[in-house]
């Protein structure tokens, strides 16, 4: 049985031109924001049954300073906002030893992150858009365009009812995620690359026991935890760790490995019992007592699969437009992929609203030329230093050992390095930030 959600393509029937979001993370739902405030009707397809809202969905990530601002224009709660996320004002980046004897090999006293977790910020965005404009449990199938380029129809599963129902708009944008379907639908040959590496991660929730021996070890070996990014480098191998509201600590070890069999569209891998008390036995050769306990008592540590693409030369087809991980899948070594995909909706919507649905092509050529050439470096530059943290073969020098690395050769592990931090020369953050309040 098909359900039809067609609309009347006469103008005086439709005073407001539609989107039809593909996603519902948070490259989606910061597009729903951008788009609405551009003057656009949304509707966002997304696969999961129902909003996360509390979910352990996820674990850290941050925020710079634009994102920041955006998110702040497009929600109209600023106080909200910091409150879902913890300081990151420093990126301090050492060496350990066989001994576990650190020392310092790069630090930026002027990060001006802040830090989240992936369910809170999505919750905040999502808690400030109308409800009705999501179709949850509805499986992405199938989409097409027009023949005259004017719409497009995208066919989706209701999971619930096994039934298959139509979404038509004028413009169709995937926000479906580093695997997306949309993005095969015009780039069949472009496949993910497997980094060579995998991320255990984990979110230690310590509400009630901050007294612990293992929170009092965790916070003497790393003194400015709450508003530092920790980052630890042994040959071959780094941790990320830092802290996140509502008392919980976010750690990441990056470890090379052949690629995963992974089962379905995920780059998450099941993890069992035995997988789990042999990183333990693995951290403590390599890492600080005090983080290899946290590891031990961190409930239903995963693993990611760590993946990029080579820069696609192109990311708008007609009416159909890729934004974040789904334009640009990038390894997590610079904190761009959840920015990119902000920055991504704030720009498009910018585009949007600046020429109209009657200029549309315009809109969304100006779009990619925009952000493509930035999020192409960015993703290469994330990709370069992934390969020097976890010691891989790069050309033309030796693989990065943090025990004997020079003072140069640390300065890329900072994530200042990447191009474009702190500004986008290409597009005035004024002008998207007058855009998000129009």
């Amino acid at each position: 049985m098909s359900h039809s959600h067609d609309l009347p393509h006469q103008e005086k029937l439709k005073p407001k031109p539609k989107a039809v979001i593909v996603g519902g993370s948070i490259a989606g739902v910061s597009c729903a924001h951008a788009l609405i405030r551009a003057g656009w009707d949304v509707v966002v397809i997304e696969k999961s049954r129902k909003p996360p809202k509390g979910s352990p969905t996820g674990a850290g990530l941050s925020l710079d300073p634009l994102s920041q601002e955006l998110i702040r224009s497009w929600t109209g709660r600023p106080e909200l906002l910091r409150d879902i996320t913890c300081p990151l004002a420093i990126d301090q980046n050492q060496a350990i030893d066989d001994e576990k004897t650190r020392k310092i090999l790069a630090r930026d006293d002027h990060f001006n992150h802040r830090a989240a977790h992936w369910a809170s910020l999505h919750d905040h965005l999502f808690a400030a858009l109308p409800p009705e404009i999501f179709l949850w449990g509805h499986l992405f199938l199938s989409f097409s365009v027009s023949n005259d380029k004017q719409s497009v129809k995208m066919k989706a599963q209701v999971l619930d009812t096994g039934e298959t129902t139509e979404v038509c708009g004028d413009l169709l944008i995937a926000a479906d995620g580093c695997l997306s379907l949309i993005r095969n639908h015009f780039l069949p040959n472009v496949k993910p690359r497997y980094s060579g590496y995998c991320a255990w991660r984990g979110v230690f929730d310590f509400s009630g026991i901050e007294d612990s021996e293992t929170i009092k070890n965790v916070r003497e070996a790393h003194p400015e935890l709450g508003k530092c990014l920790y980052l630890d480098l042994a040959p071959g191998n780094h941790t990320v760790l830092y802290e996140i509201p509502n008392k919980r600590l976010n750690w990441i070890w990056y470890l090379n490995q052949p690629e995963p069999d992974l089962q379905g569209n995920s780059v998450t891998t099941k993890v069992s019992d035995g997988m789990i008390q042999k990183m333990y036995q693995d951290a403590e050769k390599i890492w600080h007592p005090a983080l290899v306990q946290l590891m031990r008592e961190t409930k239903e540590p995963f693993i990611n699969a760590i993946y990029d693409c080579d820069p696609l030369e192109q990311i708008v087809w007609d009416n159909v437009v890729l934004i974040g991980d789904a334009a640009h899948p990038t390894t997590p070594h610079s904190s761009r992929s959840t920015n990119m995909s902000i920055l991504d909706a704030a720009v498009l919507g910018w585009c949007l609203e600046k020429s109209g649905l009657k200029n549309l092509t315009a809109a969304l050529e100006e779009y990619q030329s925009i952000r493509l050439p930035v999020a192409s470096k960015q993703v290469l530059h994330a990709r370069q230093v992934g390969q020097i943290k976890q010691g891989l073969a790069l050309p033309d020098c030796k693989p990065f050992n943090p025990n004997t690395a020079t003072q140069e050769e640390c300065k890329m592990l900072l994530q200042r390095g990447v191009p474009f931090f702190g500004q986008n020369p290409l597009l005035r953050s004024s002008d998207l930030l007058l855009a998000s309040k129009w």
